[in-house]
């Protein structure tokens, strides 16, 4: 382990004779200063691991110099030896203040000197491999957490399957959504978190659909009252799959599968909740799902033209939608394209694994 000395006096022949010191001394190399201020600007770059400085110096002395030099990110628990006077008491209490650690005194002994500076060495190594043990578990739990979310992503995608199968306005749909919705939730200012929850929960939106029988959800005509009533259901039967996870991914997932039919004048289903008591996330995915079950074509129906899509989300902003997520979503108007042409229909079940692109 290379340790770097950094020797700050105004006297070159006394950083010379210091440097010479600490050549000796076991995996260390000094780089010397005569101007303190040089001095400072290289400990402000890199990271010393030790600083020897003289107080005596003009322009900036030494107590000012670890003064500064404490004042930088991460400089706080550095090893500092201030060279000093036999009598300056005051000023090494100055220093003390300031953040030195330990005092050499002029003349400089030569035995003392190593002792004092590979004992401070040592301790900065100490330093050094704790700060390279947390790098190491930081490192650990980054690969931890991915291998949580790699499994939560194959939950989303193994699940979001099992609609597909069932469901044609599944498959590609589900990734227009979901991409919609994190759009929606960027351009309102929703953190970076907040915006993969969503891109990661949205596709199980109708998850529920499993359970709801294949006469009633492959119907290709208009569903009477009774088998609406029955559709509905798919709401709570999402809900039921996916609540109750230790997943913050999957918790979102259930209230966005049971409140993204919700209006947000009350009159959805399956709570009739509204406003702000229908969950954001679910106001959020109720815009992207609704424009693109409107302007996909399905064996049962053509596709609506982006127009008219448009005008029916701005008429039914306050009543069906929130305005603020239907002015979020027709805000970057192009990405809603690119969105769209990137998620083909046709390209769909190709692109299903890249529920984590973006």
């Amino acid at each position: 382990m290379k340790m770097n000395v950094i020797v700050v006096d105004d006297t070159p022949i006394n950083v010379t004779l210091i440097s010479h010191l600490v050549g000796r001394l076991d995996d260390s190399a000094a780089i010397g200063f005569t101007v303190p201020q040089l001095g400072l600007a290289w400990c402000v770059e890199q990271i010393p691991d030790l600083i020897i400085v003289d107080y005596m110096m003009p322009e900036m002395d030494g107590i000012e110099f670890i003064r500064r030099f404490r004042a930088c990110p991460g400089r706080e628990d550095i090893p500092v030896l201030m060279v000093t006077a036999n009598d300056q008491i005051e000023v090494r209490h100055k220093a003390l203040e300031a953040g030195a650690n330990d005092f050499l005194t002029k003349p400089i002994d030569k035995a003392e000197f190593m002792a004092r500076a590979r004992n401070m060495l040592s301790l900065r190594r100490g330093q050094r491999k704790l700060e390279d043990r947390a790098v190491w578990l930081a490192e650990e739990v980054k690969k931890a957490t991915a291998e949580i979310l790699a499994r939560e992503r194959e939950t989303i995608i193994r699940l979001s399957k099992a609609a597909d199968s069932r469901d044609p306005e599944t498959g590609a749909h589900i990734l227009r959504m979901s991409h919609f919705a994190r759009l929606i939730a960027a351009q309102m200012g929703l953190s970076e978190a907040d915006q993969d929850m969503l891109l990661e929960a949205a596709p199980m939106h109708d998850i529920g659909k499993v359970g709801i029988p294949d006469n009633i959800l492959l119907k290709p005509g208009r569903l009477d009252v009774g088998e609406f009533e029955i559709m509905k259901r798919h709401s709570i039967l999402g809900y039921d799959i996916l609540n109750g996870s230790q997943s913050l991914m999957l918790q979102a997932a259930a209230q966005i599968a049971l409140a993204h039919h919700e209006k947000y004048d009350g009159s959805g289903y399956p709570n009739g909740l509204a406003g702000e008591a229908i969950p954001l996330f679910a106001r959020i995915c109720a815009v992207g799902d609704v424009f693109d079950a409107l302007t996909s074509e399905r064996p049962y129906k053509k596709a609506w033209e982006d127009e008219r899509a448009i005008a029916l989300l701005r008429e039914g902003a306050g009543s069906h939608f929130d305005p603020a997520c239907v002015e979020a979503f027709l805000a970057d108007w192009d990405e809603v394209m690119a969105i769209r042409e990137r998620f083909k229909d046709d390209e769909g079940e190709k692109n299903a694994h890249q529920l984590g692109g973006y």
